[in-house]
């Protein structure tokens, strides 16, 4: 029997115990004097958001078909837990094990999103490893970094050994085989490190100098040891039926935010939005067969107990085979008694269909995504969606017992004017509108309650909208309020409700999203200043970070609001992503004249993904 790593005092004193006692339904459990290898992989974030994520779920469930491995997990310790491990100088621990992540041989840190930055940083100061990567010796775990934020490493690149660019299927069993040869043959940890840098995918970022310019620009980005390349190329996995899946996912203890089964249909993405970086990273779009997608449901289905499964894509409605995955896993789940789960779906008459086949008499909320409120701005930032469309949608959602829509906007995209602003306002009394000339009035179930939300844009690496400047936090707020007011002259107000996410935020999301080394010195001064858990709306403290900038001499408006020039060179540019630079140039020129370009299916843009020799870009090719 394990022993736990807290004592019960402690446990008994804490929010959740079930965070850091692990033991969860299908957890791996080995003799960690068995293995050649410990991996910790970690979710910088609290225990419930980490168990929701599909990528650690594939790789934890990869790494232990291993037989000389054993995978284990890490989370963000909540801040009660926080004090005690400091105050006490217990170690941060393995779920698994309840092991010491400094006895590891891996740290593998999952980069979902910019503001968890602070959170690794708790990671490695709990775990009593050094927080720069030069610090550590051998008797340390080597620091890996992988996920989208990984697409710019830069701004953590001193507290990082690797980073993996790219999807973690390919080339991670060349790695640890790597790692067991190095330490066969007695090697250190920078022999390691040079076996690694000639592995597809793997960067080494202390064997790369940055120079820069006066004015602060990046000059030049070279390797400085004769195994790191010029260019690090993503690893992609092509055959989607051959990948690693999950075969029994973890099932919490505790209620955690995506409590379900998840059926990863596709990748990638045909839609070519300018804003998305999801959709241009993960080029091309590559589908999974569907006799594999049944054999993987009824699988998880019958070892996870869940009630619901959804299906991950960026975008549902495109996948070639929904109409027989979607009979198939009404059958099954009927069965069964589970619900079904369909997000990322276009609102088109099949998908209605759907939805009114799988979803119970109450009719749960639709959610639409315009993006921007008028057909200009949608051009610009090639949407691919009318206002006829949208409409037409609704009105087919209306008559199907509908009446609760979430709308999701942007605000500050580039060339953004106050009547796109205003059109949030009146595209959302359109939509009311719609409900009340659609369904009769015997008919409707309440008055139509339309939710509209608005995120401010932030200009994120390999997307078209790199070069585009971004708002301050004043003009966000100026251009959120311009929306609120112009809701409250609607004649159908009462039936409308708008929102906005936290401008501050957003512009630390910039400054992290396109920042290059430098900006590491200030995540650690935040981090010393107190920031943690900085994605929590009750934890995010702005004046933290305002210091930190202070204090490191580093302005945030040069990484945000300033204008960038198309020849400047960028702190990602050594990564290819699969889609040129040329190609993000020319959408960038497209999306000033707001020109539309076709969905990959319709034609091809020539965007680069092409290299990778299959999916989207070779269907119906002979």
């Amino acid at each position: 029997m394990r022993k736990l790593a807290l004592p019960d005092e402690i446990l008994l004193s804490i929010q959740q115990p079930a965070r850091y006692i692990g033991g969860e339904v299908n957890m791996c459990v080995k003799d960690p004097k068995d293995v050649a290898i410990r991996f910790a992989m970690c979710f910088p974030d609290v225990y419930e958001i980490g168990m929701s994520h599909l990528g650690i779920q594939i790789l934890y469930d990869m790494f232990n078909r291993r037989e000389d491995t054993y995978c284990e997990r890490v989370y963000s310790p909540w801040t009660d837990l926080d004090k005690i491990l400091r105050e006490n100088k217990i170690p941060l621990f393995a779920l698994e094990s309840q092991e010491p992540i400094k006895n590891f041989d891996f740290l593998g840190i999952t980069l979902q999103y910019e503001m968890c930055y602070t959170n690794i940083l708790q990671i490695l100061d709990l775990s009593q490893i050094p927080i720069h990567s030069r610090d550590r010796g051998d008797e340390y775990p080597i620091v890996i970094g992988g996920g989208p934020c990984a697409y710019n490493p830069e701004p953590l690149a001193d507290f990082f050994d690797l980073f993996y660019i790219g999807e973690g299927e390919t080339v991670y069993d060349r790695l640890l085989d790597a790692y067991l040869e190095n330490k066969k043959q007695g090697g250190n940890r920078h022999k390691f490190f040079e076996m690694a840098a000639r592995i597809p995918g793997i960067y080494v970022p202390s064997f790369y100098d940055v120079t820069y310019n006066k004015d602060g620009t990046v000059r030049g980005f070279k390797p400085n040891n004769i195994n790191a390349s010029e260019k690090v190329t993503k690893e992609l996995v092509m055959n989607m039926d051959h990948a690693p899946y999950i075969e029994k996912p973890l099932v919490p203890f505790q209620k955690v935010t995506q409590d379900r089964v998840v059926l990863e249909i596709q990748r990638g993405c045909i839609r070519g939005c300018r804003f998305c970086q999801a959709g241009n990273v993960y080029r091309p779009l590559r589908e999974r067969g569907l006799d594999c997608l049944k054999s993987y449901a009824k699988q998880m289905l019958e070892t996870t107990g869940h009630e619901e499964i959804s299906l991950s894509s960026l975008s549902s409605s495109d996948y070639t085979h929904l109409p027989e995955l979607v009979d198939f896993l009404i059958e099954q789940c009927s069965l069964r008694k589970v619900n079904i789960s369909l997000p990322s779906l276009r609102i088109d008459a099949f998908s209605l269909d759907v939805m009114s086949k799988i979803q119970d008499v109450k009719k749960s909320s639709l959610t639409f995504a315009p993006e921007a409120g008028s057909q200009r701005l949608r051009d610009v930032i090639n949407k691919g969606l009318t206002e006829e469309v949208i409409l037409q949608g609704a009105a087919e959602a209306f008559k199907g017992g509908w009446n609760r829509v979430k709308l999701y906007f942007m605000l500050g995209l580039p060339t953004e004017q106050q009547e796109d602003m205003e059109g949030i306002a009146l595209l959302s009394e359109k939509i009311a509108e719609t409900y009340y000339d659609t369904v009769p009035k015997e008919q409707r179930h309440g008055k139509a309650q339309i939710v509209a939300s608005s995120s401010f844009f932030v200009p994120k690496p390999f997307t078209p909208f790199q070069w585009a400047r971004m708002c301050t936090k004043e003009e966000f707020l100026e251009r959120a309020y311009i929306v609120k007011n112009k809701f409250k002259e609607m004649k159908n107000s009462k039936s409308l409700k708008y929102n906005w996410h936290e401008a501050d935020v957003t512009v630390l999301e910039g400054v992290l999203a396109r920042g290059d080394r430098k900006v590491g010195a200030v995540i650690e001064a935040a981090y010393r200043n107190g920031a943690l858990f900085d994605s929590w709306s009750e934890y995010f403290d702005n004046s933290r970070w305002l210091k930190a900038f202070e204090k490191c001499g580093i302005d945030p408006d040069f990484y945000t609001v300033r204008e960038r020039s198309l020849d400047e060179i960028f702190p990602w540019d050594f990564i290819d992503a699969g889609v040129s630079k040329e190609f993000l140039k020319r959408e960038w020129l497209l999306a000033l004249g707001q020109k539309v370009t076709p969905n990959c299916r319709q034609k091809c843009s020539g965007c680069g993904a092409r290299q990778f020799g299959g999916g989207v870009c070779y269907e119906n090719k002979n």
